[in-house]
């Protein structure tokens, strides 16, 4: 995130009445922490050696079923829903960065990115820099390929349960930053049975540090997988609450990124929204509904 410093007015503004505020904020509260809590609730961590198998084994079948992964998940189509927002203690201050679009394939075969909702942002206190466009794209979705695998240190932590998955647990970091090159470096968690990755926490790195007022950090986030065609485990939701801690001041920010729609190409895919069809002109549509039901379970 860049840094720019704005002075922040905003007004509240009373719509029901007090017994509804109060569900209002129930359901908030439900939505915003007690979902990502319950979700977040992992099983003990067995630092105990894999059985049947060695670690280094499990790290080269993990690599190569990602490789495999990675080239499938080119082959589909999906809706991508980016929100970002500026906080004040846990409540958003008004400043929001907001794009919905598709990624689908032309009628020669070629992918597609077409924006279905973009309203204006409305950031002050940070923008939104070309390394976060890329980091959404390609490192919140993070996938650790054979053709990568040498660029990182790996740890084997052990062994933990992921709801009702049993997966292993590595940390990793790259060996070294080469260039303007960007990385992961966090926690992984691969199901023992598919040997894919279903749960990654960390953060992108570097931060860019050029001078005082030119700072680009980058916050911590955790990125579910959920398999969606009975083969492949397909990131479906990421999550990210940090505070930016640049030189002149602190920054809180949350991110929330869906991914939803997957479709194989080559079946017939219509885009829609709202039950009308999209074009590739169609620019302003009415915002997506955030529904508490769209959150992991």
């Amino acid at each position: 995130m860049g840094l720019f410093w704005a002075k922040i007015v905003f007004a509240c503004e009373m719509i029901a009445t007090i017994s509804a505020i109060a569900i209002s904020f129930a359901l908030i509260i439900f939505v915003f922490v007690l979902l990502p809590v319950l979700r977040a609730q992992d099983g003990p961590l067995d630092k105990s050696e894999p059985k049947g198998i060695t670690v280094d084994e499990v790290v080269k079948r993990f690599a190569a079923k990602e490789k495999e992964f990675q080239t499938a998940r080119d082959l589909y189509t999906f809706r991508q829903d980016v929100k970002v927002q500026t906080l004040e203690g846990d409540t958003p201050d008004g400043g929001e960065y907001r794009q919905v679009f598709d990624v689908s394939f032309d009628d020669k075969g070629h992918k597609v990115r077409t924006v279905v909702f973009a309203p204006q942002s409305t950031l002050v206190r940070v923008g939104m820099t070309t390394e976060d466009f890329d980091d959404i794209e390609n490192r919140l979705p993070f996938v650790l390929t054979s053709d990568e695998i040498g660029e990182y240190d790996i740890l084997y932590i052990g062994q933990q349960k992921q709801d009702e998955l049993s997966t292993y647990v590595f940390d990793i970091a790259p060996k070294q930053i080469v260039g303007k090159k960007r990385y992961f470096q966090g926690r992984i968690w691969v199901d023992d049975h598919d040997f894919q990755i279903v749960k990654t926490f960390g953060k992108t790195v570097p931060d860019i540090k050029k001078k005082k007022n030119n700072e680009n950090l980058f916050p911590k986030f955790t990125t579910w997988r959920e398999q969606i065609d009975g083969k492949y485990w397909f990131p479906t939701y990421t999550r990210a609450e940090d505070t930016l801690k640049f030189s002149i001041g602190d920054v809180k920010i949350r991110e929330i990124i869906k991914y939803t729609n997957y479709q194989r190409f080559g079946s017939k895919v219509t885009i829609t929204y709202q039950g009308e069809e999209v074009k590739k002109s169609d620019q302003k549509q009415p915002p997506p509904d955030d529904k508490p039901q769209e959150k992991p379970q």
